[in-house]
């Protein structure tokens, strides 16, 4: 990953609308939203979400797929990673000690799913 990505990422996830349309759409992985319920929950005009989704689309932090009449949008989970690990590459000069909090607070927020089986 380029600085430059990593710049057009951060600089579309820097409006509020569009980091609440990022957050949402994380919060509904691996399924995704359609556009309308995206602009529906969070009380924007569908025109401008469209200009929202399009911009995030452009940064690579979100994608979309047709489904039937619908397009869904759903996060890139993975240009998430590329951004967030381009920042802490060079993470506490090589002092582990210094980057656990951070590195405990990015654990995941989820619990494994259990199986059937216990």
């Amino acid at each position: 990953m380029e600085a430059d990505d990593v710049i057009l990422a951060l600089a579309a996830l820097a409006q509020c609308t569009r980091l609440d349309v990022f957050r949402l759409l994380v919060k509904h992985e691996p399924e995704g939203l359609p556009a309308g319920d995206i602009a529906r929950e969070l009380a924007v005009p569908h025109n401008t979400m469209s200009s929202h989704l399009g911009i995030l689309s452009r940064a690579g932090l979100v994608r979309s797929e047709r489904r039937s009449r619908s397009i869904i949008y759903r996060a890139d989970l993975d240009r998430l990673r590329e951004v967030v690990t381009f920042l802490l590459k060079d993470c506490c000069g090589g002092h582990p000690g210094v980057c656990a909090p951070l590195i405990d607070a990015l654990a995941p927020c989820c619990s494994p799913k259990e199986t059937l089986d216990g």
